[in-house]
């Protein structure tokens, strides 16, 4: 019963809030840093292609987690002391949806 009370509330919490100014560095970061390896229309390069059709299937909460922590044995840094668990997130979301282009 503790279990399932604890799943509610987590199903319950509002979902990560990055701000508009905060979205726009995001892109740039994403855009400039992750696709210096993924590419720079993410499409793949030395890193794994971060199209939504790659990451259809992967749960956000496990992308956020690479993100933060990176991957060991890999080139994949952790990015955990620029990046919020919030801001991870964020990222991981659009990903799967189709990454926004950099303004200019």
């Amino acid at each position: 019963m503790r279990g399932s009370s604890l799943l509610t509330l987590l199903m319950l919490m509002p979902a990560p809030v990055v701000h508009a100014d905060d979205r726009a560095a995001l892109v740039r970061l994403v855009r400039q840093d992750c696709g210096s390896c993924h590419g720079m229309t993410l499409k793949g390069g030395l890193g794994t292609p971060l199209t939504p059709q790659a990451l259809r299937e992967k749960p956000v909460e496990s992308m956020a987690a690479t993100i933060l922590y990176g991957r060991a044995g890999t080139p994949m840094p952790a990015w955990k002391s620029m990046l919020s668990e919030a801001d991870a997130e964020w990222i991981a979301g659009r990903l799967q949806e189709g990454f926004p282009e950099e303004s200019r």
